[in-house]
């Protein structure tokens, strides 16, 4: 009974020795985790290492379970000798335990020179790869170069490599475009145009008969090609690259197959001079307020070789279609074709929106009378103010589309095909009182400036920068090109018609005073001869005006006014008004003026040669 009791005792007291123990491993188990956590770059040798460790303690506690388990004796022995056994396993752990603890501090000084090292070395290659992506970025050369003829005879031998053709003919294409910077070498253009028709051919599967007619575009083989098709042309002047002056033709110089494929434009010459005076950048947005039927687009379009923006307006949809097969058949691509009224072209695309625009305005034509010959009767006083008031609009909506803060742009282009200063220097000056913007060069050698007096006009100084063209000295059509520069986008104050017109009359008021008594002299001479100096004095004695009506004295009117205490303007105004002559007079008196002053500069030149 003792012995069974005392196995039982026994038998009750090793569990909580194998827990205990279990306890002890799993929290060595834990720390070694916790440890593995913190150290992310670990040797494999330590991690092997600890899992040994942990593999003998398991075989530890297994032996100790199997000796429970089947060895009875052992388990039967005194609680003396187990108690030695306990404590010397625990007084291991504590020793593992302090040597963990002396040497955590070590560890942790170890994670952080790891974690240090890896930092540097991670910057390192960074900066490595930075380094070699620049190396890389200046190897890589824009330079494009045509292939030798050893790997032309090689891929005749091949099937043709339809992405390798199409690649190069686009390089090709980019090179040509800026020959000077880009191109290869010790070669020349025809090389680089050669290789250009033999790629096209064994692309699009045309001979080389029809590659050489399509793809000589230049001025000078153009001029050729229609020499031979019976056109007399020449060379248009040294100011224009890309023009040709066609002066008969035995056939319709619209229907040739050069014209069909867009290789030339017809328009006249002057309709050259605003898109020069523009000249376009690439990668711009730019707007055409008045574009049909297309000429100046097209232009514009090619100077921007095909990049950025061209907003080209036309307010008359019938001239649509012509817009727009113009720009089909000449290969633009980079333009929107809009139906909008010009004056509502700021709301629609937005102020301070684009680069620059081009204003062909609509004019009374008179600078193209050779063209047109019905201009002579047909037009009148009250269509030239009426082209006036909308050109005057027009011009306001183009400086408030434009962009001041424009890194390349910032310019408006003004012109007509008229004759009038009505409609040229008057709408610019009008442009300058209303937007803060001056008019700069228009980059054109020749052409006379424009006015800055004309009769009783008087202009700003910078407009003899605008430009005036005219048939009988430039040999073309009249034309009118001003260009602006726009310096802020705030607006001025607005000036009105009247203040305008009072401003006007004033100057004016202050040169007739000027000159009053010569003009007097000159008017009492000219009515003497009408006989109407003795019915002007009968009227006045009578009372009566010229108009038969009875007009009081002026007198009577400043009294009464004085006894109603109303305010009022001085009377001397209206009395200097009354006087001034019509303006027919003063222009007339001013030209016998002018005549008798060029008579006596003749007279006293003709006097210095003679003595």
């Amino acid at each position: 009974m003792a012995t069974n009791k005392n196995k039982g005792a026994k038998s009750n007291n090793p569990p909580p020795k194998k827990k205990q123990r279990n306890d002890l491993f799993t929290q060595k188990k834990r720390r070694t985790k916790k440890y593995e956590v913190f150290d992310d770059v670990d040797d494999g040798q330590s991690e092997k290492e600890e899992e040994i460790e942990e593999a003998e303690a398991e075989d530890l506690l297994d032996g100790d379970e199997q000796v429970s388990d089947f060895d009875d004796t052992s388990e039967i022995s005194d609680d003396d000798d187990d108690v030695p056994l306990a404590d010397d396993f625990l007084q291991g752990d504590d020793i593992e335990d302090r040597d963990s603890g002396s040497g955590s501090d070590s560890d942790e000084t170890d994670i952080e020179e790891k974690s240090r090292a890896i930092d540097e070395q991670r910057a390192r290659e960074e900066e490595d790869a930075q380094e070699e992506m620049q190396l890389n970025i200046k190897e890589e050369s824009d330079e494009f170069r045509l292939p030798t003829k050893e790997e032309l005879e090689a891929e005749e031998q091949r099937p043709p490599d339809i992405a390798n053709l199409k690649m190069r003919i686009k390089e090709i294409v980019r090179v040509l475009s800026n020959f000077k910077d880009l191109r290869q070498e010790g070669t020349t253009r025809k090389d680089y145009i050669d290789q250009l028709k033999m790629d096209l051919g064994s692309y699009y599967g045309y001979n080389e008969f029809l590659i050489g007619v399509l793809v000589d575009t230049r001025r000078r083989d153009l001029a050729d090609v229609l020499s031979k098709r019976g056109v007399e042309l020449d060379q248009l002047s040294k100011w224009s690259k890309v023009g040709l002056v066609v002066y008969n033709s035995h056939v319709p110089i619209g229907a040739t197959p050069e014209y069909l494929a867009g290789f030339y434009y017809i328009q006249g010459a002057s309709s050259f001079l605003p898109v020069m005076a523009l000249a376009p950048q690439e990668k711009e947005r730019v707007v055409d307020m008045a574009a049909a039927p297309g000429g100046k687009t097209t232009y514009v379009a090619a100077l921007m070789k095909n990049s950025g923006i061209i907003y080209a307006n036309e307010i008359r949809e019938a001239r649509l279609k012509s817009l727009t097969a113009n720009l089909h058949r000449m290969g633009v691509t980079n333009t929107i074709v809009c139906n909008y009224d010009g004056r509502e072209l700021p709301k629609i695309l937005g102020q301070n929106s684009v680069d620059r625009v081009l204003l062909d305005a609509p004019c009374s034509g008179t600078g193209v009378i050779t063209k047109e010959p019905s201009v002579k009767t047909s037009k009148s006083l009250d269509d030239i103010q009426k082209c006036a008031h909308l050109q005057k609009q027009l011009i306001l909506a183009a400086i408030d589309m434009v962009d001041s803060n424009s890194k390349s742009g910032g310019y408006i282009v003004y012109s007509t095909c008229s004759m009038m200063v009505a409609e040229n220097e008057v709408v610019i000056d009008y442009a300058l009182k209303k937007r803060d913007v001056k008019v700069v060069p228009c980059g054109l050698d020749f052409g006379c400036p424009g006015y800055i007096r004309f009769r009783e006009h008087r202009f700003h100084t910078s407009l003899e920068n605008t430009r005036r063209f005219y048939p009988h000295v430039h040999n073309m059509d009249g034309f009118f090109v001003a260009k602006l520069k726009k310096m802020s986008n705030a607006k001025k104050n607005p000036v009105s018609a009247e203040d305008s017109e009072t401003v006007e009359q004033t100057h004016r008021a202050e040169e007739i005073r000027s000159d009053k008594d010569n003009i007097k002299k000159e008017l009492e001479q000219h009515l003497k001869k009408q006989g109407a100096k003795g019915k002007k004095r009968s009227l006045k004695k009578n009372g009566l005006s010229e108009n038969g009506k009875v007009e009081s004295p002026p007198t009577s009117k400043k009294r009464e006014r004085t006894e109603n205490g109303k305010a009022e303007s001085p009377p001397t105004s209206k009395k200097r008004k009354r006087k001034f002559p019509s303006k027919e007079e003063i222009t007339k008196a001013r030209e016998e003026k002018r005549k008798a002053l060029r008579e006596k500069k003749k007279q006293a030149r003709k006097e210095k040669t003679g003595e």
